[in-house]
């Protein structure tokens, strides 16, 4: 019996990826987002342009005054304007690509010392009969962190994470899932979530964290149907290795991770032992700069550049191992890391144009026209359509919040109500909109394409969507006010 399981398995890891007839298949993602920019610079010849005027906001933001709104004298985007969008981007977006490159090098380091291949085997062997249990306890522990701290980014610190360990199990890149739909849930949910609860609550004028139990209660249902779905995938993947979006995508990873899995059987030497230790030091250390210091990209980023020189020199790499290790992990993760500034071009063109201001202003006056239960779907609508157009769950705050939290009283919605929709609108594109800079990174890092993710993420997206129109209506129903 054993012997059999030896023969399936090698079956399966030195299976090659088989030619396939041609078929019609999606654009590549740079051409999808090159479209998007020459549309967004087409818009600023027919959309009128129009500006709110800019004020000081909470806790020193700028925002907008909702009655300022007037149009201006059209800033069409010139030839070589449209010519710099990109660059424009990339230099908008540079902290989130710096961010990328660095991730990528850090944990090609770690990669080059052994200590991921070790960590894994050693998992692995532990988990071998029940991987499926990591799934709804990783997924808790990043849903939790993200609905309390606001930081989705980290993602792309626990992706490179898990996803080895999860190829060694027998699954596949889609356990990048595991993070990003949890931290995801736990965003879009926010009980205690300072980037868009406490923001949204501010501007809208309500008391922070107010109808934090409503808001758990949708934490509770978005996490465990996220957690339903993945595992749903990641039984079929491991009943059928074939049946996975990423199967042919991921023929390297198995060599690497599932074969080392069950074949070798690593022991840490001293140097590594030492080394393993200041890694996990360094992760305390950020943690503590996370929670406490206010870090983000850039301050985590500085810490993973020093975090590989020192845990690299002390598991016995040369100065010269830890920088070609550092430019292996670039080379990797590249194609992300310019998506992430090509996505950002297309805002850059909206405001170059300056038609941004009339699409909110826009947007927000269909929301007032929409009768009676129906607003409030609007407005989560609207705020969908937002978050493909503002990158950044703040910024849509800063933009939105302003506009459809005194609508709110006009058409009988709860500004309670306003900024959940806010929330549920934000989130939900965050891992599905292209213009999203750190989910793009993500999946460069876990080496997932765009279309296949989309192929894999719509059905969740449609479940939360119902879910989310459920609990709004709820809140409108019962007039939810905290």
């Amino acid at each position: 019996m054993e012997a059999e399981k030896g023969v399936k398995n090698a079956a399966f890891i030195n299976q090659k990826p088989q030619l396939e007839k041609k078929k019609l298949r999606m654009p590549h993602i740079y051409v999808i987002l090159f479209v998007l920019i020459i549309l967004a610079t087409a818009a600023t010849y027919f959309v009128p342009a129009g500006v709110y005027e800019r004020i000081p906001g909470p806790d020193g933001r700028t925002t907008i005054d909702p009655n300022s709104f007037d149009f201006v004298e059209a800033a069409p985007v010139s030839p070589v304007e449209f010519m710099m969008a990109v660059p424009k981007g990339l230099v908008a977006a540079s902290d989130v690509v710096f961010f990328t490159l660095i991730i990528g090098g850090i944990f090609a380091v770690i990669r080059k010392t052994g200590l991921i291949e070790i960590g894994v085997e050693k998992l692995a062997k532990t988990f071998a009969s029940n991987g499926i249990v990591l799934i709804p306890v990783l997924m808790t522990v990043f849903a939790i962190i993200c609905s309390l701290i606001g930081t989705q980014e980290l993602s792309l610190v626990y992706i490179p994470v898990i996803l080895p360990l999860f190829i060694a199990l027998g699954f596949d890149s889609m356990a990048a899932a595991v993070a990003l739909v949890a931290t995801t849930a736990g965003f879009m949910t926010g009980f205690l979530n300072p980037i868009n609860t406490g923001l949204g609550q501010k501007i809208a004028g309500l008391p922070i964290y107010s109808g934090i139990e409503f808001r758990i209660a949708a934490f509770v249902v978005f996490v465990l149907a996220g957690m339903i779905y993945i595992m749903q995938y990641a039984k079929k993947v491991k009943k059928n290795p074939e049946a996975s979006l990423v199967y042919k995508d991921d023929h390297a990873k198995r060599n690497m991770y599932f074969n080392q899995s069950v074949s070798k059987r690593n022991e840490m030497n001293k140097k590594q032992k030492a080394a393993s230790f200041a890694l996990l030091s360094f992760f305390v250390l950020l943690v503590y700069g996370v929670l406490t210091q206010g870090w983000f990209m850039l301050e985590m980023a500085g810490l993973f550049i020093i975090m590989g020189v020192v845990v690299g020199l002390i598991a016995g790499l040369t100065l010269n191992d830890i920088c070609e290790a550092f430019n292996d992990g670039f080379r990797e993760v590249l194609v992300g890391a310019i998506i992430v500034g090509i996505a950002r071009a297309v805002s850059v063109v909206m405001e170059d144009g300056q038609i941004m201001d009339t699409i909110v202003h826009t947007l927000g006056t269909i929301v007032g026209e929409i009768p009676g239960t129906f607003s409030v779907i609007g407005m989560f609508i609207v705020q969908m359509l937002f978050s493909f157009l503002i990158p950044s769950g703040s910024g849509q705050a800063l933009v939105t919040m302003p506009i459809l939290a005194p609508l709110s009283d006009l058409i009988g919605v709860t500004r309670q109500t306003a900024v959940l929709a806010y929330q549920f609108g934000d989130g939900l594109g965050n891992i599905l909109f292209p213009t999203s800079g750190y989910f793009m990174a993500a999946l460069a890092l876990a080496g997932v394409s765009w279309q296949k993710w989309v192929r894999f993420y719509v059905p969740l997206f449609l479940i939360w969507f119902g879910l989310s129109a459920i609990f709004l209506i709820t809140a409108h129903f019962i007039q939810w006010n905290g």
